[in-house]
């Protein structure tokens, strides 16, 4: 019996495309099941240290849903590094204004926070609409 785990090696990896539509859905949870395709973990070959995932598009940015109060209460907040540099964006202005920033902040992180994770986020296109321009992948719909 042999007792070893399997590990993937990085030109075994072979990734597929995936479409998630967001209308009408949870911000979290649409973000959470593309962090989950991206780093691969929906796959037997699963290697937390090789970037075994998928790419992603989600298409529908703009439809995405916050639940409880976060539309009015939710601050996205960067500084620039000078005095006096922070900028804060309400939920509902970055919403109206930048659906994809939204949901890439919220997918990336989830990613690991190294070049791993960056990689990882390489793989993922976001579109506010219902249109997209990588039909030449053939990508497959994701349910969830």
């Amino acid at each position: 019996m042999n007792n070893t785990t399997y590990s993937a090696k990085k030109n075994e990896v072979e990734s597929k495309w995936y479409i998630i539509d967001a209308s009408g859905k949870p911000l979290g949870r649409v973000a959470a099941e593309a962090a989950k395709l991206l780093r691969g973990k929906h796959k037997p070959t699963f290697t937390p240290n090789i970037d075994v995932g998928d790419h992603v598009i989600i298409l529908n940015c703009k439809d995405v849903v916050l639940t409880g109060n976060k539309l009015n209460q939710k601050v996205y907040r960067h500084h620039s590094g000078y005095i006096g540099g922070m900028k804060e964006t309400s939920a509902k202005d970055m919403l109206a204004n930048n659906p994809t920033k939204m949901m890439t902040l919220a997918i990336t992180g989830m990613l690991p926070h190294n070049s791993l994770g960056r990689a990882q986020a390489k793989k993922l296109r976001v579109y506010a609409g219902s249109e997209h321009e990588n039909i030449a992948q053939k990508p497959e719909v994701w349910n969830f």
